[in-house]
């Protein structure tokens, strides 16, 4: 995931993946990200429309990973729930 994105180009990526998410949320999102240092961000002047990139940093990508585990770890504890249930009902 260090591949730099913009904005639209997020926005887009996330409703073909069936995302439903505004612009007006997204990019707040992305500056607030960035302000806990999560993402960093730089201009790409070089097109006639200016885009801002964003990549993730180093923090942000521990916090991904650390996300990632825990996600993992309620899923698993979840589908335990569910088996339970199954043996039970």
């Amino acid at each position: 995931m260090k591949q730099s994105h913009y904005g639209y180009a997020l926005l887009e990526t996330m409703q073909e993946k069936q995302i439903d998410i505004e612009a007006n949320t997204l990019y707040p999102l992305l500056r607030r990200l960035e302000s806990q240092g999560l993402l960093v961000s730089d201009w790409n002047t070089s097109e006639s429309r200016p885009r801002k990139y964003y990549t993730i940093s180093e923090k942000g990508e521990m916090v991904y990973k650390e996300l990632i585990a825990e996600w993992k770890k309620l899923q698993s504890n979840i589908e335990s729930i569910c088996r339970e249930d199954d043996h039970n009902g």
